[in-house]
């Protein structure tokens, strides 16, 4: 029996049998699948494959008329046609009859995943697939090491017939050692390994959601560390260069938005540092494309936040308007922050508005906001929040001596609420995107 060339492209295209038939092209297709790549011409025993991997299921489906038991799993793992697992399953060769449950599992049609019982002739990519459903219940009990461990086993068990799968697995382990607080020295080898495994591959997205949790990594480690925030940079640019907005937009508008956030919290120490902002605005506004305040409310919030910030602390010559639209910018924040649900992030926004309307002179406005923001941070004990907003409420004051009024707007300029806006800067956030590939947790 060949190798069958599962996990590493995404569901459901990747999880597709091939069947056993006598035919050379079919086995050079075959071989480009289990290296990670896509055939540039199909063979006609695979044209459903073809339809499934172009995103085409209805097409996949048509021809998908025979009744062996490849065909049948087929049609089922498309999920058009009920088919009886246990009677599939029965049908199957035994060294791929787990890969029902494993679909099953994936699905959510069954509630526990499937086993791996010794001595039964289970073919090695099938039971890497096993073990990491194993590995995604696991994580859903609230055992992370586990999951990182059967992973680890699982690429162990991929790696002689599907070496990208085998990377793929090794990258889950990364991501799920470094979202939930594992060592990162093992989160960041895993990753890399997959990475560097994945290179010469067709694997974009899956390459991309690597580079991109590597970024989020080294940006909590240089955070942590003070260090420079290049490294991050670089592994957010690199997941751009390999998807788009309309391959992965999830994924692109999360690092744009990182890597914004990376270029806001490096310190100005050169005149061409300003560009730098001006990048970071960019790739705010290209995010706002994607994190819609209906669609993805929580992203958009925080997004539209830090864009009104980068107006309000970047050089330009167009101050006037930046502040202005950043106002604005606040002011829809502030449409859904409301005081019970989250009231220190409310007097952030209000504070930075506050601070906002100060710079454009509109001050009996500017004090209204700034007033509430002091008053919710004295309710929730942030005293160091409510000093700097009195600091910008005393600056304010001092506008109406005449003689001071030059020296103190220089001061106001200058000071502000860069602790507040620093808050929204200083670590990148995960995100709710699922994973790529089938073989993920």
């Amino acid at each position: 029996m060949r190798a069958q060339p599962l996990g590493a492209f995404a569901l459901p295209a990747g999880f597709m049998l091939v069947p056993e038939v006598d035919d050379p092209s079919v086995d050079e297709t075959v071989a480009s699948l289990l290296a990670g790549k896509l055939p540039q011409r199909w063979p006609a025993a695979m044209r459903a494959h073809e339809f499934a991997h172009g995103g085409d299921v209805e097409a996949a489906m048509a021809v998908l008329v025979a009744d062996d038991p490849y065909t049948l799993y087929n049609r089922f793992l498309l999920g058009t046609d009920y088919v009886d697992p246990a009677h599939l399953a029965a049908r199957l060769p035994p060294e791929l009859a787990p890969l029902v449950d494993v679909v099953r599992y994936t699905n959510g049609d069954c509630e526990a995943p499937p086993a791996l019982v010794a001595g039964d002739p289970v073919c090695d990519v099938v039971a890497a697939l096993v073990l990491a459903t194993q590995a995604t219940e696991a994580l859903s009990i609230g055992r992370p090491a586990d999951a990182v461990a059967l992973l680890h086993r699982a690429a162990d068990r991929a790696e002689g017939d599907s070496p990208p799968l085998a990377a793929v697995l090794h990258g889950n382990a990364g991501t799920v050692g470094y979202e939930h607080g594992l060592d990162h020295d093992v989160a960041r080898a895993d990753l890399l390994m997959a990475t560097r495994a994945l290179t010469d591959t067709d694997l974009d997205v899956s390459k991309a959601e690597l580079h991109y949790q590597l970024g989020m990594l080294e940006h909590a480690d240089a955070v942590a560390a003070g260090a420079s925030l290049r490294p991050a940079m670089h592994h957010y640019y690199t997941t751009l260069q390999l998807v788009t907005e309309r391959s992965a937009p999830h994924l692109w508008a999360s690092a744009q938005v990182n890597l914004a956030t990376a270029y806001l919290a490096s310190p100005m120490v050169e005149a061409t540092d300003a560009l730098r902002m001006g990048i970071a605005i960019q790739a705010m506004r290209a995010a706002l494309q994607v994190f819609t305040k209906d669609e993805h409310p929580a992203q958009w919030a925080t997004t539209t936040l830090n864009l009104a910030n980068a107006l309000i602390y970047t050089p330009s010559v167009k101050q006037g308007d930046n502040l202005v639209e950043a106002v604005e910018l606040y002011e829809d924040v502030l449409a859904v922050r409301g005081r019970d649900a989250d009231p220190l992030g409310r007097a952030r926004v209000l504070a930075n508005q506050g601070n906002a309307l100060a710079h454009l002179g509109i001050f009996d406005q500017a004090k209204a906001k700034l007033y509430e923001a002091r008053f919710l941070f004295e309710e929730h004990l942030d005293h160091d929040s409510a000093l700097t907003v009195r600091s910008v409420l005393d600056e304010i004051a001092k506008q109406s001596v005449p003689q001071e009024g030059h020296q103190a707007a220089g001061r106001l300029a200058m000071g502000g609420v860069d602790g507040v806006r620093g808050a929204q800067a200083a670590q990148p956030k995960g995100d709710d995107r699922g994973p790529s590939s089938a073989a993920a947790v």
